[in-house]
């Protein structure tokens, strides 16, 4: 018997409330389809979806973001969900093999964010180094590792630039994007930027951000891939920027790191969040709470493909569509490069840096205030590439 929520009776949705636009794709209206379902939504925070909730409440859908981890523990009491959507690229949070034992459907949002997430690295690069809008006869080198939706869109903003590209992904065949080792991107780049998922060794998904598998993704760990070592081969000058996930770095190690060598950091992402610890915030270029594909576009593009993917498994046509709830967009790939001083109304990245310092409370950014930060950002707008 096929494990879906029966068309004909009600529809109990338990959704993190940080997921954008949750009321206007999932209601009565845009997932009764000819049924006369009714939809009954609970929203609550990601990190509050726990066993007790899921127990009381049975619902049929549980929508989340990275913060939730959905595993066994969590639906041990549990019988009658039987969809998992995740507005999210990453799906490190999610223990597919166990839904697929359970026989229920998952979906993610693969590179819904992969243009808000590379315009942060570029805001990054650009704020930091601001002599790299110039073209030059020695252009700079920008190492990417991890060539998924997020790293290779991030590769052709380079390009735009004239750039130099050294890409590393053990997962894909040898191209002219994919076209460096390991060793290389670290030794060789001006900019080292990371767009892995965070996997261990027993994992069995991949180096890219991407959902592509290899059979061979077990023998590519990306927990602490950043580590005393890689550091040590890595140039001082090197420009290292995380937007990923906090533990592919060895946070310890990056500390001594920069105290050792000065090297310029942008984290938005931390071994340990939501708590920073203000030993390494202090150390930081740049630092954000995990906010880089926090665009509008990126938002709503997450959940327009989680409720796609519900109303396949409803077997009903899609009724709402994130166009119809965007407004006007005048931020202009094409603009920026012409007028490099406007960067600052395009994305002022500094702002977002400001806002976490600004809530080191007895020596290190508390959890809630961090979730804070994250829960209430003002969502900024994708340049139009």
């Amino acid at each position: 018997m096929e494990n879906k929520p029966n068309a004909a009776t009600d529809l109990t949705i338990v959704a993190d409330s940080n997921i954008a636009s949750l009321s206007e794709f999932f209601n009565n209206d845009t997932l009764s389809g000819t049924t006369g379902r009714r939809v009954r939504m609970i929203k609550v925070a990601g990190r509050d979806i726990d066993a007790q909730l899921l127990a009381d409440t049975q619902p049929n859908v549980l929508l989340i973001r990275s913060v939730t981890h959905v595993n066994a523990d969590l639906l041990k009491d549990n019988d009658s969900v039987r969809f998992v959507g995740s507005a999210t690229i990453g799906t490190d949070h999610v223990d597919q093999d166990y839904l697929a034992a359970r026989r229920i459907h998952f979906a993610n949002a693969a590179g819904c964010s992969k243009h808000s997430v590379a315009q942060y690295v570029l805001s990054a690069i650009l704020t930091l180094r601001p002599e790299y809008w110039q073209r030059s006869s020695t252009p700079p080198t920008v190492g990417i590792i991890g060539l998924g939706n997020i790293g290779s869109t991030l590769a052709q903003y380079a390009s735009s630039l004239g750039w130099q590209v050294l890409g590393y992904d053990p997962l894909l065949p040898d191209s002219s994007l994919n076209n460096a080792s390991f060793a290389q991107v670290i030794e060789k780049s001006d900019v080292v930027s990371l767009h892995v998922p965070l996997t261990d060794k027993s994992s069995a998904t991949g180096v890219a951000d991407s959902a592509h598998h290899s059979s061979h993704a077990h023998e590519y760990p990306t927990r602490h891939l950043i580590d005393k070592n890689a550091l040590d081969a890595m140039p001082a000058s090197t420009l290292l920027i995380n937007s990923a996930r906090g533990p592919v770095i060895d946070a310890a190690a990056l500390q001594a790191d920069i105290e050792r060598t000065g090297r310029q950091v942008v984290l938005d992402v931390f071994e340990h969040e939501p708590q920073i610890e203000e030993a390494l915030l202090s150390k930081l270029a740049i630092a954000t709470p995990h906010i880089a594909g926090y665009t509008l576009e990126g938002k709503l593009r997450g959940t327009q493909m989680i409720y796609d993917a519900l109303c396949e498994k409803l077997s009903i046509s899609p009724a709402q569509s994130m166009h119809q709830l965007l407004p006007l967009n005048m931020f202009l790939w094409s603009e920026l490069q012409a007028h490099p001083d406007r960067l600052v109304k395009f994305y002022d990245i500094m702002q977002d840096d400001k806002a976490l310092r600004a809530t080191l409370a007895e020596g290190q950014v508390k959890a809630a205030a961090f979730d804070q930060l994250r829960r209430d950002y003002h969502l900024r707008r994708e340049w139009q590439f």
